[in-house]
């Protein structure tokens, strides 16, 4: 007998618990040419913004061992963009969409939360790891407070469920996942990149353009493992797991650790089966543990008690 594969995920059926991490898949038109997207348990977007934006200028992206550094700085069409010319073309496949939205004022997120919500998306994730521009430029991700106002107002133009990205440049992300979920969001997902940065010794100047980019890939995946967690121990609404993950022991290990959901991310650029060949790996350990279904992993993790 097969083992489920399937996922209740804040009232959302997704057929398998792997989706792609938003800022990896674009609207998944390149990856399309490589298989068929209805495979997919879900699609989290590329980061959408009220308007068209260029992103940061070159270079914005840097590889480093076991992992790459980007600034692309969001760059994307805008919401009504997305909403006119990418949407009608994910809705071919038979998988859930996640739109991930960032806003650099709390209207701007209750904006797009409110188009979003007319539109065919099944959640809208929230990325606030943005600069929150009426307040000296910290990243809205940072301050439980900021994290309580920019959820509690998103909630109330928010007419599907909620998923608050969670940023790891933080130092105590038990804490942010708390005042988010105190707030309304439905759900949660960790991590986002981690702050870092590479140096070009023969020009002795930052690689990056911006200085400063976000780290993804393998290196972070035990940072990432931890943070989940310790959120899972801290709020009651479910997890999407996210950072480094490339294989189906890598995601088992976050599911394990808290999370009903894995978003694979990096992987992807250079193996873009990557989020085929993790959903193939849990279910083969699924099946060769005797394991009924997926959802029997979350949190299982069994600690030490000295």
């Amino acid at each position: 007998m097969q083992p489920s594969m399937s996922v209740d995920f804040c009232g959302v059926r997704f057929k398998n618990p792997v989706v792609t991490a938003s800022g990896t898949f674009g609207f998944g038109r390149e990856y399309a040419a490589f298989y068929d997207l209805s495979e997919l348990g879900g699609i989290c977007i590329k980061g959408i913004t009220p308007k068209k934006r260029l992103g940061n200028p070159p270079p914005r992206i840097a590889e480093t061992p076991m992992g790459i550094l980007n600034s692309v700085g969001l760059q994307n069409p805008g919401v009504d963009a997305f909403l006119r010319d990418e949407l009608p073309f994910l809705k071919q496949f038979d998988t859930r969409i996640i739109a991930n939205i960032s806003g650099n004022t709390v209207s701007e997120y209750c904006e797009m939360a409110e188009k979003l919500s007319d539109s065919d998306v099944d959640l809208i994730e929230m990325n606030i790891s943005c600069p929150n521009v009426k307040a000296g430029g910290m990243a809205f991700g940072t301050s439980p407070t900021m994290v309580s106002e920019v959820v509690s107002e998103t909630r109330k133009h928010a007419g599907k469920p909620v998923v608050v990205k969670l940023s790891p440049n933080v130092a105590d992300i038990a804490e942010i996942a708390v005042a988010a979920e105190g707030a309304g969001a439905d759900a949660l997902s960790l991590i986002n990149t981690i702050l870092a940065m590479r140096i070009d010794i023969r020009t002795r100047r930052p690689i990056l353009h911006q200085n400063l980019g976000g780290l993804s890939g393998p290196a972070i995946f035990p940072v990432a493992l931890r943070m989940v967690y310790q959120v899972k121990r801290a709020v009651k609404i479910p997890l999407i797991g996210m950072g480094g993950i490339r294989t189906g022991e890598d995601a088992v290990e976050m599911m394990l650790a808290g999370a009903s959901l894995v978003a694979v991310g990096t992987a992807s650029f250079s193996e873009p089966t990557a989020p085929l060949l993790v959903r193939d790996g849990i279910e083969g350990y699924l099946a060769a543990d005797g394991i009924g279904g997926v959802g029997e992993l979350c949190g299982a993790v069994e600690e030490y008690r000295d």
